[in-house]
């Protein structure tokens, strides 16, 4: 770490609005992506996407565990760079996801004859399976919505040079961005026996 670096307020101040601004845009977009009425019609057949955006996802957990790694071994550029792959890595992630969800019908874990539904047969095929899978899937949901923006003014501290603020906070926000980064890939992976063939 320099230390000849100086804090800029000023540049934060407005990476933070930035941030606010994107947040809110991610939000609205994945509340609207899975309502009928807003499905796109494309002759473009996207249903490849979900093992690309699952291993977008797990590439960004790689990327976050080096980055762990290379800070407690005080490599800040190396740590950097481990934080700036996995930033473009969620943000393509981000964008096959919706990709994805705005041109296909969602997948349903027990939904084994692809009808969209399912019932009681396919709930008790499943079993206490569905129940784990579902507790991963909300905590997966819920935490990628909350955690954006706190991932966002976490990287926004370092950038600007207040590396003690940034700490303060990463210690709280990188377990979570991990949690997620992890669970994609295996919700996909519970989930990929239901994709239609």
């Amino acid at each position: 770490m320099d230390n000849n670096l100086q804090p800029n307020r000023a540049l934060e101040k407005k990476l933070n609005i930035l941030a606010v601004i994107v947040s809110i845009a991610v939000l609205a977009l994945v509340g609207i992506m899975r309502q009928p009425e807003y499905k796109i019609q494309t002759d473009i057949d996207f249903s490849f996407l979900p093992p690309f955006h699952s291993t977008l996802n797990a590439l960004a957990a790689i990327a976050l565990i080096a980055a762990l790694y290379f800070i407690k071994n005080k490599n800040m550029k190396a740590h950097r760079n481990s934080i700036y792959t996995a930033l473009v890595l969620s943000g393509l992630f981000l964008l096959s996801y919706v990709v994805y969800h705005f041109t296909n019908d969602a997948v349903k874990f027990g939904d084994a004859n692809f009808d969209g539904v399912v019932d009681e047969a396919e709930k008790a095929a499943v079993g206490s399976m569905r129940t784990i899978y579902l507790l991963l899937l909300i905590t997966h949901v819920t935490l990628a919505g909350v955690i954006l923006p706190f991932i966002l003014l976490t990287f926004n501290r370092a950038f600007t040079n207040q590396f003690a603020r940034h700490k303060k906070i990463a210690r709280y926000v990188y377990p979570l961005w991990l949690y997620v980064a992890i669970t994609g890939p295996i919700c996909y992976l519970m989930l990929r026996p239901f994709y239609p063939h």
